[in-house]
């Protein structure tokens, strides 16, 4: 989901994410006295990590009783979801003698609602989880329910055999895990779209940076009105080229550590720092960095390449790419396939620029990045697991929630290819593949697409070369200490830091300086102490 990237954003915007994506608004549900995470204690520190690949012996769950199971994904609902949810009952029923009703959380409400959500009582049996999703907030104040081998066992033994020990001990909190990985963490980057026929007018051949870009938006400013280069969106794009720019000059992981939110500033590290030093975004090396790519958005946004007012724009890029309003789409390697179909159908050919460091990498997720959680306040935990166990390993249960209807959203070629069946298009699918939120499905079960164009099959070639697994792969860190001081910097950072993702101000350096001042009043140093604190129990646990 989210932001350059979490799935901030990178999604899956981070957004990432938006994910894309968000600074916790922390509200109290069932709290514990003890807040040091050791999201990264060996299998032996808990009981929960143990898994095995086999059932638990003549104990098969008890199943008479039907149930009704409540799930919460992020996102919107997609026009095709009450056909898939109908078949998916149906399955649902017939295997396990329960029916699903699955809600939405929008994107734009996911900080406000998803604590409310778990804190309130209501009915809810599992919601989607990731460590850029408030896991581990969530954890410490009780709003899931801690998960055993013993019920991996029993109740989703298709998913336990998948899982190595490492993934169920990275979501220990406090002794415990709560939350059930995906078997498949995603292998992708974050990608820029760009369109080859403007190139090629721009006397552009390939593209390898984000800033070289300039002659491509010039372009687009003189021969195309109705199109602007820069078309951000208030979540996830907003400070998506910002992040890209940042990241030509040093490996900025995305988001700040503490908060998890691109749109913010934080506290935060170089992924290809060997020491992991913990530095405030607004010391160097980053500050330097900033003011570069802070400079840039300046330029253009002064050169009429950026949207007026992204902060209204609901619309991400790379849903009005094809469509001519947008001159780059932004994305990552595993979501951006639905925008890249869509301009195939139209004869749009693309470029796709992965966003690198700048020894040419980008940072591998962990396998907290796509995952569910149970709610403390389930009713029918034991169900829900089950559930949760063909959604997630069971292929024709894959194929249904990720991908919709066979026949009238997707279909499979001669040669075993995905497409899209006769009369079915990008722009009229009703249930898009990535859009409903099964994000924590088995991956290694999707074939790849027939419209899959040379850039992105080239793309898709290269991706386990540019990961890297950066020095805090798997931290998720426990702002319950600093939980005050974090929600002051979001604010600041609504008010000063956007303001210079997009290159809104009239002077970079007092822009700069103004900002400083604001988070340290904020209290940016009680969180990094906080954070290296954190930081160096993980590193202490995992013996670096």
């Amino acid at each position: 989901m989210g932001g350059f990237d979490l799935k901030i954003r990178t999604k899956r915007m981070l957004p990432i994410l938006s994910s894309m994506l968000l600074a916790s608004v922390m509200l109290t549900a069932c709290s514990t006295s003890d807040n040091k995470v050791s999201s990264s204690s060996t299998p032996a520190a808990s009981e929960s990590v143990k898994t095995t690949a086999t059932p638990v012996a003549n104990d098969k769950p008890d199943n008479s009783k039907e149930v009704k199971l409540v799930g919460y994904l992020l996102g919107q609902e997609p026009k095709g979801m009450p056909e898939v949810m109908d078949a998916l009952n149906k399955k649902l029923k017939a295997d396990i003698n329960a029916t699903l009703k699955i809600n939405y959380i929008g994107w734009g409400d996911v900080a406000s609602k998803y604590p409310l959500i778990l804190a309130s009582g209501e009915d809810v049996d599992f919601v989607f989880a990731a460590d850029w999703n408030y896991y581990v907030s969530e954890a410490t104040k009780g709003a899931f329910l801690p998960i055993t081998s013993a019920m991996m066992s029993k109740y989703m033994p298709k998913h336990n055999g998948k899982l190595p020990p490492e993934a169920m001990a990275a979501a220990i909190v406090n002794g415990k895990s709560y939350m059930i990985p995906t078997s498949t963490p995603d292998r992708k980057v974050n990608v820029a779209v760009v369109r080859k026929d403007i190139l090629a007018k721009a006397g552009m051949s390939k593209v390898t940076k984000f800033s070289e870009l300039e002659p491509y938006f010039a372009e687009i400013k003189k021969d195309y009105p109705d199109m602007i280069p820069l078309n951000l969106d208030s979540t996830y794009d907003l400070p998506t080229p910002f992040g890209y720019l940042l990241g030509e000059k040093i490996a900025y992981p995305g988001a700040p550590i503490d908060s998890g939110d691109p749109s913010a500033v934080g506290v935060t590290t170089d992924n290809e720092d060997a020491s992991g030093k913990i530095v405030s975004m607004l010391d160097e090396p980053f500050l330097s960095a900033e003011k570069y790519a802070t400079g840039i958005m300046k330029k253009w946004y002064d050169a009429g390449y950026v949207n007026k007012n992204p902060y209204a724009n609901k619309v991400r890029s790379k849903d009005n790419f094809c469509e001519g309003q947008s001159g780059v789409a932004f994305g990552n390697s595993v979501d951006i396939q639905a925008t890249l179909s869509a301009c195939a159908a139209k004869g749009i050919d693309v470029q796709l620029i992965p966003a690198l460091s700048p020894t040419g990498h980008a940072a591998a997720n962990s396998w907290l990045n796509n995952g569910i959680a149970i709610s403390a306040n389930s009713k029918n935990p034991e169900r829900a697991m089950q559930a949760l166990d063909l959604i997630m390993e069971d292929q024709a249960y894959v194929n249904l929630v990720y991908f919709g209807i066979e026949g009238k959203n997707y279909a499979f070629t001669a040669d075993g290819k995905l497409t899209l069946p006769k009369g079915t298009t990008a722009d009229n699918n009703t249930y898009p593949p990535d859009a409903a939120g099964f994000w924590f499905v088995n991956k290694d079960f999707f074939k790849p697409w027939d419209t899959w164009t040379e850039s992105y099959i080239d793309l898709n070639s290269k991706v386990k070369s540019y990961l890297m697994a950066p020095k805090y792969l798997g931290f998720s860190f426990n702002s319950e200490n600093v939980k005050t001081q974090i929600a002051n910097m979001k604010d600041v950072s609504s008010q000063y830091a956007k303001p210079l993702f997009i290159g809104v101000v009239k002077d970079v350096d007092a822009g700069y300086a103004t900002l400083i001042s604001k988070v340290k009043a904020a209290g940016i140093d009680k969180v990094q102490a906080e954070v290296e604190t954190q930081a160096a129990a993980f590193l202490a646990a995992k013996g670096k």
